[in-house]
């Protein structure tokens, strides 16, 4: 068993984008090294959005906390909430933006778990 705690998980990867990516259960040692899957708190404020990309292998879900987001997969854009999730399967390229004036904040699940030499940006 291991617990995790987003507070004491060190610090968040920054994109260039502006999103804040809290890893909390993954390969890395301290996130428990698992290797079937992975869960990370994610937080972009307002303005911002991730980075384009895909990924080959892995399957992804983003399960909206807080904030109001827009999905874009493929080129089809739609908008997220609070108790929204979105699967997200390898191979599509996927961005989501904050247009609203608080942070978005969402969970993101992968399967098998994130590595970052699957992620490609377009």
């Amino acid at each position: 068993m291991k617990v995790t705690n987003r507070g004491e998980s060190g610090h968040p990867i920054h994109s260039p984008t502006g999103e804040l990516i809290y890893g909390l259960i993954g390969r890395g040692e301290a996130e428990g090294g698992v290797e079937s899957h992975s869960l990370a708190e994610v937080i972009i404020p307002p303005g911002r959005s991730s980075e384009r990309h895909y990924h080959q292998e892995l399957e992804e879900t983003y399960y909206i906390l807080q904030g109001q987001g827009e999905m874009e997969i493929d080129g089809k854009g739609f908008n997220l909430r609070p108790g929204d999730a979105c699967l997200i399967e390898p191979g599509e390229t996927h961005q989501i933006f904050n247009r609203g004036k608080g942070d978005l904040v969402f969970l993101a699940v992968c399967a098998p778990a994130w590595k970052p030499e699957d992620s490609f940006h377009t």
